[in-house]
C-alpha cells in the first residue's frame, strides 16, 4: 500500500472490524501500521477521501488496536462519519502519527467524577481500562455518569457496569433524557439530562468538592451546562467538546 502524503505526516490504519450498535452508532478498530503511542483520554486524527477528524480513542495505550465509538451525521451536516460509515474490513483510512489532548486522568484528585453523552464515554473508557490497574490510583474514586436519548446508545454499559462490580471504588450510573418513549419501555434507571442530574449526584455520593475533579466530555450543551453549574464552587472542571462533523 503506497501512502501518497508528505511521509512523517500521515500514516495508514486498516479498519480490522466494525461493531454497529444502532443504525447511526458503530465501533471500529483500527491497526496503525506503525506504534501508536497516546496517553488515555487523548485523541487521534483520521481521515479519508481528502477530510479528517479528531476522535477519542477508547482503547487502552496497552492494547495493540485503536478503539473508536463514531456516531453518524448525515450529510449535509456529515462530511467525514457518512464515508467513514461505507467503509469496509480492510480498507484504510489516514491516521496522524501523534495523539493529541490534554483530556487526561489527572491523579492529583481522589475523586473523578466522569460525565459523557453517547460516543462521549470513551475516553472514560480508555481511563478506567488503563488506570484500574494503577497502584498509584488505588486510593482513587470513580463516578461514571452516562447520558443518552435512548438505551441502546449505551455502548459500553457493560464493560463499566463490571468495572463497577469488580472494583469497589468504580460507581457507574446512566440516564436516558427521553424516558417516555418506546424504544426505552425497558428502561428502569435514572431519567432525565445528565447535566441536571450531576450536582444530585454527587451530593448523593458524599464526595468533597475539594478533592474532587469532574470530566465532561461529549455534547457542548451539556458542557457549558455543568461547566455553569460548577462555577464558584471547589470542584475542579476539565472538558472535552464534540463538535458535529
Amino acid at each position: 500500500m503506497t501512502l501518497n502524503v508528505v511521509k512523517g505526516k500521515f500514516m495508514w490504519a486498516k479498519l480490522t472490524k466494525r461493531e454497529q450498535l444502532t443504525d447511526d452508532l458503530w465501533k471500529m478498530w483500527l491497526q496503525p501500521e506503525e506504534k501508536f503511542d497516546f496517553k488515555p483520554g487523548q485523541y487521534c486524527t483520521i481521515g479519508t477521501g481528502g477530510i479528517e477528524r479528531a476522535y477519542s480513542i477508547a482503547s487502552s495505550p496497552d492494547e495493540d488496536q485503536i478503539e473508536l465509538f463514531v456516531e453518524l451525521v448525515p450529510p449535509p451536516d456529515g462530511n467525514l462519519t457518512p464515508l467513514l460509515n461505507d467503509l469496509k474490513v480492510g480498507e484504510a483510512v489516514t491516521i496522524r502519527p501523534r495523539a493529541k489532548g490534554i483530556f487526561v486522568m489527572k491523579p492529583d484528585f481522589k475523586n473523578h467524577v466522569m460525565v459523557g453523552t453517547v460516543t462521549g464515554i470513551a475516553p472514560y473508557v480508555s481511563m478506567l481500562r488503563k488506570h484500574l490497574s494503577d497502584p498509584d490510583l488505588k486510593e482513587s474514586n470513580f463516578y461514571v455518569l452516562e447520558g443518552a436519548s435512548y438505551l441502546d446508545e449505551f455502548g459500553y454499559d457493560e464493560e463499566l457496569n463490571k468495572f463497577a462490580s469488580d472494583n469497589h471504588n468504580v460507581l457507574f450510573e446512566s440516564s436516558v433524557s427521553r424516558p417516555g418513549e418506546e424504544r426505552n419501555n425497558s428502561w428502569n434507571g435514572l431519567e432525565g439530562r445528565v447535566n441536571n442530574l450531576v450536582e444530585e449526584r454527587m451530593s448523593d455520593w458524599g464526595i468533597n468538592p475539594s478533592e474532587t475533579i469532574v470530566y465532561a466530555c461529549g455534547h457542548p450543551g451539556m458542557i457549558e451546562d455543568i461547566k455553569e453549574k460548577l462555577e464558584g464552587t471547589e470542584f475542579t472542571f476539565l472538558e472535552e467538546r464534540f463538535w458535529k462533523d
